[in-house]
């Protein structure tokens, strides 16, 4: 008997650990193991610094323009809500592991006949209706009874198996992954302001350039006519510099809709009407090229970086928890109810101490026969386990190839802009040229004007190539992740951590003990 003592003492730690979880152990998923040491296209060195990058286009407006978008995007208003949202479903999930306490006040009065109920089995007793009672005690017609009553009520599950512990740390990897899902949003928002911004200022200028090539053709039709009159060109040259000119008035009306196509998205983005957008944007918008390279640091960054990816991970997590949840209601369940406070026949004798009443209830259950819902639910949690590791791994390859694919497009961005840089300056010299040489008397002003809409024509295709060099730059940093602003106060303060506690760190794929 010692023997087994001694066995049930030393065995009784490993039964309570075994208790603890059902849930599967903790696990890397294969792709987020098997992540590259470096990435393939990067040209920088050092850890990525995402904060604020948009500084390095030396511009004002766009910076306040990202302020004012944070401050009233209706997207990012949906968002925090769906994360408030989470955050309370978490904290309904995790009151499942306290005790619910609830008061009770009642007044109870009955008034029955004595020859039924209680009355009628009490005068059986005394040896029929007609039989006298001991005492010369008359037994009354009616029967009236008064009591009032003030507890406390209380039920209890002992969580032995872990099942609501499970739930709680589920609910909160899905609160925590819906706070992923904002910083996410808030990446996709900040990235449209910025890629909308840079299309408004590629348009404008533009409509700048097609105006002055108008008025330069305008020239040159009207010296081509002259000399056609004369019978110096042919009727060919002059019909192709009036369909030049009609081409290019006829892009007018096209660029002009898109302009105010593109103003729009921005005063949704600014969450209120095109009028907004007069306070903000001035007439001229001027923001410095930046092709430098960007620090990519590592592959195993992208996994705390990249809000996808750590949602995807978060839910991976939420996933393995449900399992445990669900194993554990195979196994048999211990609850206790009961009430304790003070009972008396008048409202004065509910403020007496000798009054006081209570009740314990113990209620153990065990599942024999659920039709298969208990087996279904499991094998419904481990599916949702194995889809959600098949999406986290897609996230993080994804993420992987997106990071490779932009560092390789802002690369080749930068040198096309650099080519088309320096075919603006020989457009330039060019233009300067005919210039000196027009007013030598050495060429005429048809040969000018001509190397003016040859410099205005690299000038539009050079405005597009800086749109397309500043949104290589935004996808490299949306490839990456991180936090690119300051988190707003609305979403700081405590949260909910797996365990059951709270915790002001971010949440990620938990690789400790449970």
């Amino acid at each position: 008997m010692q023997r087994k003592r001694d066995a049930a003492l030393v065995l009784a730690p490993a039964l309570l650990l075994a208790a603890c979880s059902f849930a599967p152990p903790p696990s890397m998923p294969e792709p987020a193991a098997e992540l590259p040491d470096s990435f393939a296209e990067s040209r920088a060195a050092g850890s990525h610094d995402a904060r604020e990058w948009w500084d390095a286009f030396q511009d004002p407006v766009l910076n306040t323009v990202v302020d004012s978008v944070l401050a009233a995007n209706f997207d990012l208003a949906e968002a925090v809500a769906r994360v408030q949202q989470a955050r309370a479903q978490a904290g309904i999930a995790r009151a499942g592991l306290f005790p619910n306490l609830q008061a009770s006040g009642t007044a109870s009065d009955q008034d029955n006949p004595s020859n039924a109920g209680f009355g009628q089995q009490f005068r059986e007793l005394a040896g029929g209706e007609d039989s006298p009672i001991p005492g010369g005690f008359e037994f009354p017609d009616r029967l009236g009874i008064t009591t009032y009553s003030l507890g406390v009520d209380f039920a209890y599950e002992l969580d032995f198996w872990g099942r609501a512990r499970n739930d709680s740390r589920a609910a909160a990897m899905q609160y925590l992954a819906s706070e992923s899902d904002y910083r996410a949003a808030r990446i996709g928002v900040l990235s449209e302001t910025i890629t909308t911004y840079f299309e408004i200022v590629d348009l404008r200028r533009r409509l700048v350039l097609a105006g002055e090539t108008v008025d330069v053709l305008l020239e040159r039709v009207e010296l081509a006519e002259t000399r056609y009159d004369r019978g110096l060109v042919t009727s060919f040259e002059l019909y192709q510099v009036r369909q030049e000119l009609r081409n290019t008035q006829a892009a007018l009306p096209q660029l002009e809709s898109q302009l105010v196509n593109a103003e729009g998205r921005l005063a949704v983005l600014l969450g209120g009407f095109r009028s907004k957008l007069d306070a903000i944007l001035p007439d001229s918008l001027a923001p410095m090229p930046a092709g430098d390279p960007v620090a990519a640091g590592v592959p195993a960054d992208l996994l705390l970086q990249r809000p996808d990816v750590r949602a995807a991970g978060e839910r991976l997590e939420a996933a393995r928890f449900s399992i445990g949840a669900r194993r554990a209601e195979l196994l048999p369940s211990l609850s206790f109810t009961g009430t304790i406070g003070l009972q008396s026949a008048d409202v004065d004798g509910l403020f007496n101490v000798d009054q006081w009443f209570r009740n314990l209830i113990g209620n153990l259950t065990a599942p024999i026969f659920q039709g298969g819902r208990i087996r279904n639910n499991i094998a419904l949690a481990q599916a949702t386990f194995s889809q959600a590791a098949a999406a986290y791994g897609r996230t993080v390859v994804t993420a992987v190839h997106e990071v490779e694919g932009a560092l390789a497009a802002l690369d080749n961005e930068g040198r096309r802009h650099e080519f088309l840089q320096s075919q603006r300056e020989e457009a330039m010299a060019s233009v300067a040229l005919q210039s000196e040489r027009y007013a030598s008397g050495v060429a005429g002003y048809t040969d000018y004007l001509d190397a003016l809409r040859a410099l205005l024509n690299v000038e539009s295709t050079l405005a597009g190539a800086r749109r397309d060099l500043a949104l290589a730059r935004l996808s490299v940093h949306r490839a990456l992740g991180g936090e690119w602003t300051e988190p707003p106060e609305t979403l700081e303060g405590p949260r909910m951590v797996p365990g059951g506690g709270t915790d002001a760190t971010n949440g990620n794929l938990q690789e400790g003990n449970e």
